[in-house]
């Protein structure tokens, strides 16, 4: 059973982050709802691994479909919110240089304004 709302992280979506994942097919979307509410609530996600060479904490959700692979990058280590850096639908057996690129632009930049907020 996940807890109330008002026990959950609230999501902050970085950049186009918002936009992207509402450009998935609608039964990835609520996937993807349904995997990052269990994040919210400080559960794992179904299909996750860590992506280190992002950042430190940020780790991905595996979404599929018949349209293919969707990824979410995401950032949950900070007890404010849970950060979505990056959504994207995946055409390749490899993450693109270009993904990973943002979300390490996005990742860098919420590290430092944490740091800057201290």
């Amino acid at each position: 059973m996940l807890p109330s709302r008002s026990t959950l992280k609230p999501i902050i979506w970085i950049g186009s982050s918002y936009d992207d994942l509402r450009a998935f097919p609608e039964c990835v979307r609520k996937d993807a709802g349904y995997q990052l509410h269990k994040i919210q609530a400080g559960l794992e996600a179904t299909d996750w691994k860590p992506m280190m060479e992002i950042g430190a904490g940020v780790a991905e959700i595996r979404l599929r479909d018949r349209a293919g692979a969707f990824r979410i990058f995401y950032l949950a280590r900070f007890e404010d919110a849970l950060y979505v850096l990056h959504c994207f639908h995946k055409k390749s057996q490899r993450t693109p240089f270009k993904d990973k690129t943002i979300a390490r632009t996005r990742y860098r930049a919420l590290v430092e304004h944490h740091r800057s907020q201290k």
